[in-house]
């Protein structure tokens, strides 16, 4: 694997357990402070070590084994697959393996129907036998679930490139859609921007309906005694949306056999274009490898050869993604996110009492100044007239920063007390004018578009998401730019008090918000408290009082909190899960921000946190927090076990308000 900049050895920054002492101040304290104070010195000393010396931190983030598979699946689709990458990624792929033989999306989750059938067929690329142990538990496992046919429509997909369904029992994915205009009922920017760059490929592959045959059949995942599991229609119901966009399918396939084909041909060369255009500097697609991966099966088959610079570039990105965290074991991390775990981690540090002008907080924040976009993305095709000034997550995301790290770093730069206040301030500013051209209709702000809310991209068969196929304002989003701005003392803007009134006309009727992007209703409330405070909703509101009633009501007896997973689908699970540290920091967040500092909720989940810290000064976390798609793409953040900990007990030890610019 190349060893980028971005992956170079830490640095270490000034550590309080070494040669240099950083000095944190506290109030005076009682026995359960006593302990926090401690907790939060220790915690802090690892956190200012994990920085990178360039001034960043970036911490790891996994996801289930899926992209993993896509990864080999794409290696042999390009005929470049080769047996050490095969069998590292296989055995990685093994690890992951429930009991049952199925892979779920989450640690210790229930076994998902797609991600087992594309582990299992990554697997069988990788040299492992149907007649294994593992494999064969695997076999009979999806054939109880009802077996290929059952499965979600992304590995029917890869199936089909493999020869192993057939292209015919799939949508179509028309490639002249990306020609229609921005004011259509339908066009590509109806879609969400994690989604529109897949399905501008998705155009490009369906045309093609590419086939490179895998050596081996897969009959035993079949539920049907003839191996086929092929879908048994009937005609189309005359009402519902299954019926209109059935016989719209019928339409498009008929199309696809008398298309012009310079009409055709024209579609695919701007499909290929827009890709091209969007290609990030270090290679990738939105700078994630999902992306990444269908955009180069589309490129390669619009005739873009293997050694094309493009493609070297993102076969560059790819490799950099892929970490051996052990001999013969490789792991692909979907993402980098260094803005969004340096945003946290100052904010985190300056909660803990770090001093704001420490070299180690400039030096981050001069590195945030760098990754501001200055230039437009896909946003401005609604906002064609605001000017740039929002971050993305990643180290290289031009055409996709999000309403979401453009809050939090905002919301750690202004608390810094940088040399160049002026560069900072200009920063800041254009942040939050950019951030209220970006607010949507009704008051909230979704994460990458403004008024990306149509309803028909989640009727379409073409992805597995359903409703999340846009981006509509969320709660949590909204709070964490409310926030931001109650901050930069906008509390009164008229901006600020519509997102006020949205969210409190979100609030559910047990007193919780949902959590979009963290799981999730204890993830929405932890966002939503602090922001209605800061903006100035008294304490003693009754939404306000309506959630601290929810938080307590929901807290474990042993102090902590936390909810599954499941809650996304179940709502028996809302607020309810084994306590984790994350989940618990958040509700203490939303309950330090509530006024409920000395109550017994509190105390009790600052005792869990502080009895739980490992002698290395943090906490252990195995549960997925985050969230990419509710119900679909669960996330794993390494560092939420840290940041989001070090927040509540430093705001628990310095009695620090929402809004306080200590």
């Amino acid at each position: 694997m190349t060893t980028t900049a971005d992956d170079a050895p830490r640095e270490k920054s000034p550590d309080p357990a070494g040669e240099e002492t950083v000095a944190f101040a506290f109030p005076p304290a009682d026995g359960t402070e006593d302990a926090a104070r401690r907790a939060v010195q220790r915690a802090a000393g690892h956190l200012l070590a994990r920085q990178h010396g360039a001034g960043w931190w970036k911490e790891v983030f996994t996801t289930d084994v899926s992209y993993d598979a896509h990864d080999l699946f794409l290696r042999h689709l390009l005929g470049t697959l080769d047996e050490r990458v095969a069998a590292a990624s296989g055995r990685w792929i093994r690890t992951q393996q429930s009991a049952d033989g199925s892979w779920p999306l989450v640690f210790d989750g229930a076994g998902h129907l797609g991600t087992t059938v594309q582990a299992y067929v990554a697997l069988r690329l990788a040299g492992h036998r149907p007649d294994e142990e593992h494999m064969l538990r695997c076999a009979a496992w999806v054939r109880e679930q009802g077996g290929v046919a059952a499965a979600q429509l992304e590995p029917r997909v890869w199936l089909a490139m493999f020869g192993l369904w057939s292209w015919d029992d799939l949508p179509e994915v028309p490639p002249e859609i990306i020609a229609l205009p921005s004011w259509a009922p339908m066009n590509i920017h109806s879609f969400s921007a994690i989604m529109r760059v897949a399905l501008v490929a998705l155009g490009v592959i369906s045309a093609h309906r590419p086939v490179r045959p895998v050596p081996f059949g897969i009959d035993e995942l079949f539920a049907t005694s003839d191996g086929t599991d092929a879908p048994a229609r009937g005609p189309a119901p005359l009402l519902g949306w299954e019926g209109v966009f059935r016989r719209a399918n019928a339409v498009l396939r008929g199309y696809r056999r008398v298309a012009p084909r310079p009409v055709r041909g024209a579609a695919l060369n701007a499909c290929a274009r827009w890709l091209l255009e969007h290609q990030e500097a270090d290679g990738s697609w939105g700078a994630c490898t999902p992306m990444t991966t269908w955009v180069l099966i589309a490129l390669h088959l619009h005739g873009y050869p293997s050694d094309h610079p493009v493609f070297q570039a993102a076969f560059r990105y790819l490799d950099d993604c892929a970490s051996w965290p052990e001999d013969g074991v490789r792991k692909l991390q979907t993402v980098h996110s260094p803005v969004w775990d340096t945003c946290l981690s100052m904010t985190a540090l300056l909660d803990a009492g770090l001093a704001a002008g420490h070299p180690v907080l400039v030096k981050a924040a001069d590195w945030l100044l760098t990754r501001q976009s200055d230039r437009p993305g896909d946003w401005a095709v609604r906002r064609p007239r605001l000017a740039p000034g929002g971050w993305a997550f990643q180290f290289h995301n031009r055409n996709y920063p999000d309403l979401d790290d453009t809050a939090e770093a905002v919301l750690a730069l202004y608390r810094v007390d940088h040399p160049d206040r002026d560069r900072l301030d200009g920063a800041v500013d254009r942040a939050a004018r950019w951030s209220i051209g970006m607010q949507c209709a009704d008051g909230g702000w979704g994460a990458f578009d403004a008024d990306n809310t149509s309803g028909l991209p989640g009727k379409l068969p073409f992805f597995d998401f359903g409703e999340y196929c846009v981006d509509p304002p969320t709660a949590d989003v909204t709070a964490h730019t409310v926030e931001m701005l109650a901050a930069l003392g906008r509390e009164r803007d008229p901006a600020t008090r519509r997102a006020v009134r949205w969210l409190l006309g979100q609030q559910e009727d047990d007193g919780a918000w949902f959590g979009r992007w963290g799981a999730n209703h204890i993830y929405g409330t932890g966002c939503v408290l602090p922001a209605l405070v800061a903006a100035g909703t008294p304490r003693d509101h009754p939404a306000v009082r309506r959630a601290v009633t929810w938080l307590t009501s929901v807290q474990n007896e042993d102090g902590g909190w936390g909810e599954d997973w499941e809650s996304y689908a179940d709502p028996a699970y809302h607020g309810r899960g084994s306590s984790a540290p994350s989940q618990t920091a958040w509700a203490l967040l939303a309950l330090l921000a509530a006024g409920e500092r000395d109550s017994a909720a509190v105390r009790s989940g600052v005792r869990w946190l502080t009895e739980r810290q490992t002698d290395d000064g943090t906490w252990e976390e195995r549960r997925f927090t985050g969230t990419l798609v509710p119900r679909a793409v669960a996330v794993h953040y390494d560092g939420y076990r840290h940041v989001f900990p070090v927040m509540a007990l430093g705001r628990y030890t310095q009695r620090r308000s929402p809004g306080d610019t200590r």
